[in-house]
């Protein structure tokens, strides 16, 4: 279900140049080291097969907050503030001159996003910590993938991988909140779009929507009958039944819709932008809808509950129309065409391909699955109703207009600033040597494109028109 997020990836650069620190001289060349681990970390990382990046998060993550502190304490030098209890004393010697990729900014089909030159050590800092962020939400990611398989885990796994998902869930609005505490004393928007004020809070209210619809994840029985179904090495279907127990019907839809309400705060706010990717707007708007869509379910399933049949599947329809998909009656049914059926079973297959796969997964935000288990209950309660309850069934439309408003589950934790420890500022209060140095054994993009021979058949002097897409930091 989250957002398969890209890591961006960074050009190197030697704080030495930038900073000159009289009481702890080799803070600038400790900074320039953990970059440079950071950025071959990130380059590494992008060259891996996407559906095994996952087992490198870790590695990402160390290096992240390796590297934090270092950056902390060059912004608390700059600003006059202490560090661990000691005074940092750090003179600029130049404005700071950063590339990065933007990931989030809309790209031409089929070629790498575009580098932003950024000047200052605010943006240094904030797209440092937006990579944090988006790790913990890969992470999660990570997590919830693990609930498709093909062996369906038992409650417990399955308690588990929401419990952990949940927790890197909050840990990155926790980063991307403080981001937007913090740009909130900028006098000028940053020149990448990722880092802006507006993306910063659309994704800090993702966040906080993908952690509340997680939490009716655990209790609610039927995405796991939908996983059963797609499942084809199961063969419980021969023996037994699938076993449904009741839920917090009420509780669970406030819950969701709560979540819709933080998605669609978020789709307000990336709307302000004209350059954010298309795939991150569709993210964003799907589950908008596939909170509102399981909000309507629950309220079906109370109704249901309570011998409301009728009333339910009025639910049920208004919650496929909440989901996009259209509802039509009796005779509209036989009248349509089987074009939209047959679209819409082969997204669904498709979807299932990717699970399979690992790759892209879920960027449909749950919608289909939602849309599958819509599906399932009102075929089930409008057969019954037309043979056992011949209850009538009232229109969706002023149900949807009566919703309950939203419950908030969650608190939005405090990010806590790593600083380096005591012994670390002593030892930086020795004088550097220049040669220990590290920015990176990777080659910056550059040097790749200078040493890339040209290709057959091309005039001479033309070998920069026939430069591939594909280039790294």
């Amino acid at each position: 279900m989250p957002f398969p997020f890209a890591l961006p990836t960074t050009s190197s650069i030697s704080f030495i140049d930038y900073v000159h620190s009289s009481t702890h001289p080799s803070l600038p060349n400790c900074a320039t080291t953990a970059r440079g681990v950071l950025r071959d970390v990130l380059k590494r990382h992008k060259r891996i097969p996407p559906a095994t990046q996952a087992s490198n998060l870790s590695t990402v993550l160390s290096a992240l907050n390796d590297y934090l502190p270092y950056l902390f304490a060059l912004d608390a030098g700059l600003s006059g503030a202490s560090c661990a209890g000691e005074e940092v004393d750090l003179v600029l010697v130049k404005e700071l001159e950063v590339e990065w990729r933007s990931t989030l900014a809309s790209s031409i089909p089929g070629r790498e996003p575009v580098r932003v030159k950024l000047k200052s050590l605010e943006s240094e800092l904030c797209y440092t910590l937006s990579t944090l962020a988006y790790v913990y939400s890969l992470q999660a990611r990570a997590q919830l993938h693990t609930l498709y398989n093909a062996i369906v885990p038992s409650p417990e796994q399955r308690a588990t991988a929401i419990g952990a998902a949940m927790k890197h869930f909050l840990d990155a609005n926790s980063v991307h909140t403080y981001l937007v505490n913090r740009a909130g004393q900028w006098n000028s928007q940053p020149a990448a779009v990722d880092i802006s004020t507006s993306v910063l809070g659309a994704l800090a209210e993702l966040t906080m929507a993908e952690a509340t619809l997680i939490t009716v994840l655990k209790d609610d029985p039927y995405p796991a009958v939908v996983i059963e179904d797609r499942n084809k090495q199961s063969k419980d279907w021969m023996f037994r039944g699938v076993d449904i127990p009741k839920v917090r019907a009420h509780l669970f839809a406030r819950l969701c819709l709560a979540s819709s309400e933080h998605a669609a705060k978020a789709q307000a706010m990336l709307g302000q932008s004209s350059k954010i990717n298309d795939d991150l707007l569709n993210y964003v708007d799907d589950l908008r809808r596939t909170a509102k869509g399981k909000a309507c379910r629950f309220l079906a399933c109370d109704a249901e509950t309570g011998g409301k049949t009728g009333e339910g599947i009025a639910w049920l329809r208004g919650a496929k129309k909440e989901l996009g998909f259209a509802t039509l009656g009796a005779e509209e049914e036989k009248k349509a065409s089987g074009f939209s059926r047959l679209k819409k079973e082969w997204q669904e297959k498709r979807e299932d391909r990717k699970i399979e796969k690992g790759v892209d997964w879920g960027t449909d935000a749950g919608k289909f699955e939602e849309g599958r288990i819509v599906d399932m209950l009102l075929k089930k309660w409008e057969k019954e109703n037309d043979t056992v309850g011949v209850q009538l069934v009232p229109p969706s439309e002023p149900l949807l207009a009566s919703m309950p408003s939203g419950r908030e589950y969650h608190t939005t934790k405090i990010y806590i600033v790593p600083a380096l420890d005591e012994d670390s500022l002593v030892r930086m209060r020795a004088p550097p040597d220049p040669s220990e140095a590290f920015e990176g054994n990777e080659d910056d993009s550059a040097d790749e494109d200078e040493q890339r021979s040209p290709p057959a058949g091309a005039f001479p002097g033309t070998k920069s028109d026939y430069a591939p897409s594909t280039s790294y930091y």
